[in-house]
């Protein structure tokens, strides 16, 4: 079952699940999406749905460690 080819410099990746006499398929199904979960196949998808400004890419990491300062210290 292919899912995605996915370009990692150069290299492209491709998520399969082989899914085998004795197993059925909602199983099969469950490991292909926590394959492509673990991939970031997903997320990557999200991510390049809509360009974003390098600006715009800069204020939301520093917005996203700034949140992330925020819960170490209070805890």
């Amino acid at each position: 079952m292919p899912a995605h080819k996915r370009h990692e410099g150069g290299k492209t990746s491709l998520s399969e699940v082989i899914i085998h006499e004795d197993e059925n398929f909602e199983r099969a199904l469950k490991r292909f999406k926590k394959k492509c979960e673990k991939a970031g196949i997903l997320s990557d998808l999200r991510k390049h749905r809509h360009y974003e400004k390098p600006s715009e890419k800069r204020k939301r990491k520093l917005n996203a460690a700034q949140r992330k300062n925020r819960r170490t210290r209070s805890h």
